[in-house]
């Protein structure tokens, strides 16, 4: 019976499809890692506030791609190289969605614009990514070699998704909405997309390498291809709803240390601030003051029950 546990316990179990797994895992984190250690250093100085924070996300970016690559090491294996249609960053740049690498390499300081852009694009991204790493969480967090490599990315991509919430309400209540609300649209309506070529084609990869049967290959192509269609159809929405955080200034602190070894056993206890409980991101009830003070100047049919609507286009 085919189940998301399943065909990763498959994947995992064989040293050539977890190599490639661990290689396009590790070269995504390591290309968000730069991307934000640029935009930090090219925000604009009205901004500079963020630039700790947009730097932190980066050190967690960089993380994870070392310990995917620490995955790799310690089962005496060597990162290959990512085939072009499974690189899911490349692929939504190359596609327009967040800053160009172009205006990034350079040393002209972004807009303000350009930092509503970000966020909004790290919105949409950082769903995906947190949905992900909670799939990989329920299935793997017991796992010996697994187990506190998944633990600890998942926490952080709740902290990168909890911060882009927080971050893009202080800019609708700025003035920005309309164009939060356009942008989140446009990105989340082009990563569905992406996605789906992307995860059609490191199933075709994995497939090769595994030797699964056509109709094997068939069933999961057209899981994915369900997948989407559900997200074309409305599924996509949640991927542009803000909605304030518990977890306040979730990237306030600094970025913890990647384990020297996945090992649970051998790894360093994680600082009890900077690896938090799990985030449920959701409304506080008892929030109506910080909530009104962050919506006030915000047309009054955005906003009922003392909640912030949801962006919907």
């Amino acid at each position: 019976m085919l189940s998301a546990k399943s065909l990763f316990q498959e994947i995992l179990d064989n040293d050539e499809s977890f190599r490639l797994f661990c290689s396009i895992a590790a070269s995504g984190e390591s290309q968000g890692g730069w991307e934000n250690g640029r935009i930090a250093v090219l925000v604009p100085s009205s901004e500079r506030h963020l630039a700790p924070k947009i730097s932190r996300h980066g050190a967690d970016e960089d993380k994870h791609g070392r310990i995917f690559n620490a995955l790799l090491k310690k089962r005496g294996l060597e990162p290959v190289r990512v085939p072009a249609d499974t690189d899911y960053t490349m692929l939504l740049e190359r596609h327009g969605i967040g800053l160009a690498h172009e205006k990034l390499k350079g040393e002209a300081a972004l807009t303000v614009q350009d930092v509503v852009t970000y966020l909004a694009h790290s919105r949409v991204t950082e769903q995906r990514a947190s949905e992900q790493m909670d799939l990989l969480r329920r299935h793997f967090a017991d796992h010996p070699d697994l187990g506190r490599a998944v633990r600890m990315i998942s926490n952080d991509e709740d902290n990168h998704l909890a911060y882009c919430h927080e971050e893009l309400l202080r800019f609708a209540a700025a003035g920005h909405g309309r164009a939060i609300q356009r942008t989140l649209r446009q990105c989340a309506l082009a990563e569905i997309r992406i996605y789906r070529d992307v995860s059609l084609a490191v199933m075709a990869h994995m497939g090769r390498v595994l030797g699964w049967p056509r109709a094997k290959s068939a069933a999961l192509a057209a899981g994915i291809h369900a997948v989407y269609a559900y997200e074309r159809l409305g599924g996509w929405r949640r991927m542009v709803s803000l909605r304030m955080p518990e977890r306040r200034d979730a990237l306030g602190g600094p970025a913890t240390v990647a384990p020297s070894s996945p090992d649970p056993e051998r790894a360093p206890r994680r600082a009890p601030y900077s690896q938090p409980r799990r985030l449920n991101v959701r409304y506080s009830s008892t929030s109506r003051a910080a909530i009104t003070r962050i919506t006030a100047g915000y047309p009054h049919s955005q906003c009922s029950s003392g909640m912030w609507s949801k962006f919907m286009p």
